[in-house]
């Protein structure tokens, strides 16, 4: 149910979409915050707590079938103060929850989260995900829970105390905190971390482990990474991932951008939800492929990809938007499957002959009787089919795929979830730089420069990012994600072309890491600001999940900085987060991928190039260093005349003409001024 003037909870006042989608629900909703935890701790009444976000299919079945219900509603009204959350908006609490949900029940969540707490200190003593109206699957009723749960709570205080302090404890180890004064990981764990990833590599579809299968960017960029090493088995795995990803239904053929995850293993049909934070990701890795292989699928995907974005997610005022929904007119992916007549009707005969054959519209229908494009046969096998040629065959589908797009565009569209959040336009900002730089497309920095503009402007206030905006208000603390995140994008525009500005707002976001969020003692960096709100639990994210570990992009971002400016700071900082993150690295080196990345540039320091000059030559040698895929390089341009540098960057003047400085680690070489000399550094650098 839709939010409306007359709404009974407390949700209207929200920026949140989803919170917003239960405005006009029965149930006397809180958002979390003092009024709703006073209330609990007044009443001495649990708190039932619900997660989700606006683009969760599982989400909106419970909501219509339970919190739509007025008999139900009435149960969680008087039995529990309900309090709703969006996990996009507060990843403190679903971190917290999710990991505590694992603990009670023993396997992992997900969305909907339906945890209860106690009244007063808000620990959870029951927890589970979606819950039907009636017993099936083997779940309970949601109601005969509520009354469950309800029932034993008063006469359980003493367990439930104990389990509550169990739980927080058990929490407490999962942050796996060192002591930070052990060693940093030696490269043994980088091996065993790619022998791991490569034995649960799926051969013949691409990817890794079986259904449903998710594209896990961390794991591709890693191989890609050893790849560039000279490692052709973590090469063939990479780049077979990205094309048959790229050719299933988890890439959207005609519209650009990658949905959520695929419910089978040959990616074929996907959960149609569209996610910001994978597209980001994505982006970069598909332009990175392209310049390491000159794959001419990679190139066009991530220009697709690139399109989608800033098309239908970026926002008139610069920022990205966060998803789009799986469901339109009530059903999942009805916005993207097609019946065999609708794609006849739209093509003449000669493009639907192709596009029959490309798509696999020969075949059986492959989601609830109808087809869900993907890449059935390549354009090769199209045109030995129909004795043509393969240039006829792309020209034919070229035509097609324009045609079947905007018959597309005059459906009913799924939902938007249009609240901007700072950490995944972080994650866009840096794919579209690293996309703009690899394939020479200006059209993209710009795209990239509105939104960082939109951050600056409306989500960084006294010296302090807010996490979230919708139309045009901001709000919450941002969290550790939101800081290395933007970090790490504002270091690779800054490899696009130079701005002080930019530099001096990289500064900024690493002081305030050290500031509020390093755990100075123990080293790494807690998910949240030592001035936030005291929850029961203060996270300190070591392994990758839906989006790389903030520790672990802060490690690697503090140190490329580090190096770039000669800031010894930052460079202490990383080394002691990999010195904490050390134990848990060890247990399971292919879970902690963000992490290996800032380790791998701990053991053999990356490459920073700096070069001044001016004009077009000094384009030219930046394009010589930066558009080749050299992920252990650093590449920036500084024109001769730039002021207020770093006294690291001021020391490495222009000549007559340009001059390159190549450092590894805080070691330089002689200055550099003819392009054949750098020609020679950079092949003998690797």
């Amino acid at each position: 149910m839709s939010a409306s003037a007359n709404a009974a909870n407390r949700l209207a006042g929200e920026t949140s979409p989803y919170l917003l989608q239960h405005a006009g629900n029965p149930v006397d909703w809180y958002p979390w915050g003092p009024e709703a935890l006073e209330r609990a701790a007044r009443e001495q009444r649990p708190i039932l707590l619900s997660i989700g976000y606006s683009a969760c299919h599982w989400c909106h079945v419970m909501a219509h079938e339970s919190f739509e219900d007025p008999e139900t509603a009435a149960l969680m009204n008087r039995l529990f103060v309900n309090i709703k959350v969006d996990r996009e908006e507060r990843p403190d609490l679903d971190r917290i929850y999710q990991n505590a949900h694992q603990l009670l029940t023993q396997r992992p969540g997900g969305w909907p989260l339906t945890v209860f707490l106690t009244h007063d200190d808000h620990t959870p003593f029951f927890a589970g995900t979606y819950f039907p109206p009636a017993p099936r699957h083997g779940l309970p009723a949601f109601r005969d829970l509520l009354q469950r749960v309800a029932a034993f709570y008063p006469e359980h205080r003493a367990e439930i105390r104990r389990q509550g302090a169990a739980v927080v404890e058990a929490l407490e180890a999962l942050a796996g905190a060192g002591a930070g004064e052990g060693a940093i990981p030696g490269p043994e764990v980088l091996d065993e971390a790619r022998a791991q990833l490569l034995r649960s590599y799926d051969r013949r579809h691409g990817g890794f482990g079986g259904a449903p299968k998710f594209p896990h960017p961390t794991s591709i960029d890693f191989l890609l990474r050893r790849a560039a090493a000279g490692d052709d088995e973590a090469r063939g795995a990479a780049l077979h991932t990205l094309l048959a990803m790229a050719a299933g239904g988890l890439y959207d053929q005609l519209g650009g951008g990658f949905c959520r995850y695929s419910v089978d293993e040959r990616w074929e049909i996907p959960h149609f939800e569209k996610m910001l934070y994978d597209n980001g990701p994505l982006l970069a890795l598909y332009a990175e492929a392209w310049a390491a292989t000159g794959e001419a699928r990679l190139r066009e995907v991530a220009v697709q990809t690139a399109e989608w974005v800033m098309r239908e997610m970026q926002s008139p005022a610069g920022g990205y938007y966060s998803t789009l929904d799986a469901d339109s007119e009530g059903e999942e992916g009805r916005f993207y499957v097609w019946a065999r007549d609708e794609v006849r009707a739209c093509l003449d005969a000669g493009e639907y002959a192709a596009a029959e054959l490309h798509y696999g519209l020969d075949g059986a229908p492959n989601f609830e009787g109808r087809w869900h494009l993907r890449v059935a046969r390549e354009p090769d096998a199209v045109a030995a089919a129909l004795g043509i040629s393969a240039d006829e065959v792309r020209t034919r589908l070229t035509a097609a795929r324009g045609r079947l797009f905007a018959a597309r565009e005059g459906r009913v569209r799924p939902g938007r979830d249009e609240k901007i959040l700072t950490s995944w336009n972080a994650l866009m900002i840096r794919g579209l730089c690293i996309a703009a730089r690899h394939l020479d497309a200006p059209e993209l920095l710009a795209s990239a420069e509105r939104a960082l503009a939109f951050v600056r402007t409306v989500l960084w206030r006294d010296g302090r990012l807010l996490a979230t905006c919708r139309d045009g208000r901001a709000h919450l603390d941002a969290y550790l994600d939101d800081y290395a995140f933007l970090l790490d994008a504002l270091l690779e525009l800054l490899q696009l072309r130079w701005r002080a500005e930019d530099l001096d707002f990289a500064r900024a976001l690493a002081d305030a890491l050290l500031e509020h969020f390093e755990d100075r003692g123990r080293g790494g960096f807690y998910f949240t600001a030592d001035d936030h709100e005291r929850l029961i639990q203060r996270p300190k994210p070591w392994s990758d999940d839906s989006t790389p570990a903030g520790n672990g992009v802060a490690a690697r971002a503090l140190a490329r900085l580090g190096h770039l400016i000669g800031e010894p700071r930052y460079l202490d900082a990383a080394a002691r987060t990999l010195q904490a993150a050390g134990p848990v690295v060890r247990q399971a080196p292919y879970a902690y991928l963000s992490l290996l990345g800032a380790l791998e540039e701990s053991l053999s320091p990356p490459e920073t190039v700096v070069l001044r000059g001016r004009g077009r030559e000094l384009e030219a040698w930046w394009a010589r260093c930066a558009r080749p895929y050299a992920p252990g390089r650093m590449s920036v341009a500084i024109p001769d005349d730039a002021a207020d540098l770093p006294p690291a960057l001021a020391a490495r003047r222009a000549g007559p003409g340009v001059t390159a400085y190549l450092c590894r680690g805080t070691s330089c070489s002689a200055p550099i001024t003819a392009a054949a000399e750098l020609e020679g550094a950079l092949a003998a650098a690797g």
